[in-house]
């Protein structure tokens, strides 16, 4: 195997399918574009194991992803893909930088869910951009990013519905999609599905349980992720 790329939260390797890689999951957690950095032992094997959940749950409700198996206590194999460089934010309730921009208050449930897409560049600071700039850039085509849309509007029914069995609140969540080799023509969800990319309330207290434990020093951060993943596997099995 060799490593192909390193991100902040995952390694990718190669494996002996060459349309195939290893995605393993860090213990590292970072926030303010890596500004703020911690190791937090166990943190890995706990993404790995929720996203492992959400892939083969969203799989059963037809979503396309990047997922193939399951491997070791921090891996999985996953299909390659061409990442579109944008990140698709989804939000239900106003918190994080939402609240910031528009003046609503933390906790103010959206008349509808909204759709923002960033520029997924660190040098830029992952500005927010729009269609036009999209097309700009050359980042995805129109037809792409419609079906982008579609299907996280999907994801997002589905993944609301599970969190609420598990008594957890989808506020928000970051996707990332991809380009299936070798022909790129199939986009399919791609990155990981976990506390680091969702936020996640508790349903009777509002409880952050997420990222947020680390981004605004909550304390009990290894705990919460914890937490989710009793609740998802209690869900998942009754």
């Amino acid at each position: 195997m060799a490593l192909i790329y390193e991100g902040k939260a995952k390694k990718l390797f190669t494996t002996e399918d060459p349309n195939e890689l290893l995605m393993e999951f860090k213990d590292d957690a970072t926030a303010f574009n890596g500004v703020k950095k911690e190791s937090f032992a166990r943190k890995g094997a706990l993404n790995k194991r929720l996203s492992l959940h959400l892939y083969q749950l969203l799989e059963k409700d037809s979503v396309a992803t990047h997922f193939v198996r399951d491997d070791k206590e921090t891996t999985l194999i996953v299909k390659r893909v061409e990442i579109i460089p944008i990140e698709v934010v989804i939000r239900n309730i106003v918190a994080g930088s939402l609240a910031k921009r528009t003046g609503l208050p933390e906790g103010h449930k959206l008349r509808q869910p909204i759709i923002e897409c960033y520029y997924k560049s660190d040098e830029l600071g992952d500005p927010m951009i729009n269609d036009e700039h999209i097309r700009e850039l050359a980042l995805a085509r129109g037809d792409e990013m419609e079906k982008i849309k579609r299907a996280a509007l999907k994801i997002n029914r589905t993944l609301s519905v599970f969190f609420a069995k598990a008594r957890l609140t989808l506020v928000d969540f970051k996707l990332e999609f991809g380009r299936l080799y070798p022909n790129r023509h199939n986009i399919v969800l791609a990155d990981e599905i976990s506390p680091d990319t969702c936020r996640l309330w508790d349903s009777d207290t509002g409880e952050k349980m997420d990222k947020d434990r680390f981004r605004q020093n909550l304390g009990g951060f290894i705990e919460g992720y914890t937490e989710v993943l009793k609740r998802v596997e209690h869900a998942l099995a009754s």
